[in-house]
């Protein structure tokens, strides 16, 4: 991956928790409205968060599934509870690790982590990563490869 692919990737997965950590605190009455608000506030074009987009809608699309994998993965502890930032980093990770085979699911997993550094607090990353890691030995799958199927 070059450079300006990881940017992009970094880029969209940054606008992702963003809109997922909003989201979850306030559903819009229409996304493609919301959406198009969201992206006119950010430094660059719209077109530059394409990859965020796939997100943000897959995550979206998927949210019982990918909520459901969290209720059961975060043993002894309330879904409830879980800080809105740390649900929204996850959720993303979760999409692509269920849903995007084309990113191995280490690759998601220390993208998550390098998140959780940036948005929340110091106790996310262990949290995040216990869940995720969980996630990652069920899935069947080379978690260092991406796959083409």
């Amino acid at each position: 991956m070059s450079k300006a692919q990881f940017v992009l990737r970094r880029d969209g997965r940054v606008a992702a928790v963003q809109y997922l950590y909003a989201w979850s605190l306030n559903h819009p009455d229409n996304l493609a409205n919301d959406l198009e608000v969201f992206f006119t506030s950010l430094e660059h074009p719209r077109e530059h968060y394409a990859f965020g987009e796939e997100l943000i809608q897959g995550a979206i699309e998927h949210v019982a599934e990918i909520d459901g994998r969290i209720r059961v993965l975060a043993q002894n502890w309330e879904f409830e509870r879980i800080a809105k930032i740390d649900l929204a980093i996850m959720r993303v990770a979760i999409y692509e690790m269920l849903f995007r085979r084309d990113i191995p699911p280490v690759v998601s997993i220390n993208e998550a982590i390098d998140l959780s550094k940036e948005f929340s607090n110091a106790d996310a990353k262990r949290f995040i990563n216990g869940i995720l890691d969980r996630l990652k030995d069920n899935l069947g799958r080379d978690a260092r490869k991406a796959s083409a199927d």
